[in-house]
């Protein structure tokens, strides 16, 4: 089995894979159950992403330990497995940091170029630390025309090319055709009901408990759309909007559709809004990539 503690796969290299993994989801060619979390005595868990792709003969678990500390930050590490469908043997293990943040920026920059018109032009970054770079640099691998403007609230000390630091928050997202939120909030970060009818807004997950970046109110107003029908238990924004009376079968579709060209698309009367939580065929479609690449490189070396 190979242990690959420093992962690497081009940003070309992972969105194919993305694409491949959604579009054979969509066709019913890959299975992909939801996360799941065990708490852990004391506080604490560990989350778990598993995925089937049969194509790449493939069985993939991603776990994600939270494990708060007495003093200083809590400790959070990502390990992905790829086992042999053929053999049930490890194929390889993954240290998925790193490709985590590469996943879920790539999702988002997937989901924006499906839902975004052809003309639109002006994306903001809210949260520019290294998931909002991230979210940026596959921004422009799918849209590379579109100004991209970055707001944090700390502050930006130098933003990475074709990409202009704007600060505050409203003059960052005034005009945006896309807003991409990227930050580790547990509460509202801006109302999209502001924004002009059309303009796309993405959320992320974090380990934050009861993650979220809108408020619940706002979701019935918006034209929603999801990575996975299993994430409308696990967003809390959407788990408490349904609680308070929406109801989740109006989400008007999901990321294997939008990629396969099934899903509607945004009626242009409201907001749009993508909400991601991390899915484990995700992470087992770009560990699949940086396992190629691994091989490759080795390979090329003997």
């Amino acid at each position: 089995m190979h242990v690959i503690t420093t992962p690497h796969a081009s940003e070309q290299a992972v969105l194919a894979a993305l694409r491949a993994a959604f579009t054979d989801l969509a066709s019913g060619d890959s299975a992909l159950p939801g996360q799941f979390a065990v708490d852990l005595p004391g506080g604490g868990d560990v989350l778990h992403f598993p995925a089937v792709l049969p194509a790449a003969d493939v069985y993939a678990v991603k776990v994600s330990p939270y494990l708060p500390q007495t003093t200083g930050p809590a400790v959070v590490t990502a390990w992905t497995l790829l086992v042999s469908l053929s053999t049930g043997q490890p194929v390889a293990l993954l240290d998925a940091a790193h490709l985590t943040v590469e996943r879920t920026a790539a999702t988002t920059a997937l989901a924006a170029d499906a839902l975004l018109p052809p003309d639109a032009r002006t994306a903001a970054v809210v949260g520019y630390g290294r998931i909002g770079r991230a979210h940026a640099r596959y921004l422009r691998q799918v849209r590379p025309g579109m100004d991209v403007r970055a707001f944090s609230p700390s502050g930006i000390g130098e933003a990475d090319d074709g990409v202009r630091a704007v600060s505050p928050l409203d003059e960052a997202t005034a005009g945006a055709d896309l807003v991409m939120l990227c930050t580790s909030a547990a509460a509202d970060v801006l109302d999209p009901r502001r924004l002009p009818a059309g303009a796309v807004v993405t959320s992320i997950s974090t380990n934050a408990p009861g993650a979220r970046e809108i408020s619940p109110a706002a979701v019935p107003e918006l034209d929603v759309y999801v990575d996975a029908r299993t994430s409308l238990t696990v967003a809390a924004e959407l788990v408490q909007a349904a609680a308070a009376g929406w109801d989740p079968a109006t989400v008007r579709g999901d990321l294997a559709g939008l990629v396969a060209g099934t899903a509607p698309p945004p009626g242009g009367q409201r907001p749009v809004y993508f909400r991601s939580v991390g899915l484990g065929i995700e992470d087992a479609a770009v560990a699949l990539a940086a396992y190629a690449y691994e091989t490759a490189t080795t390979e090329g070396q003997a």
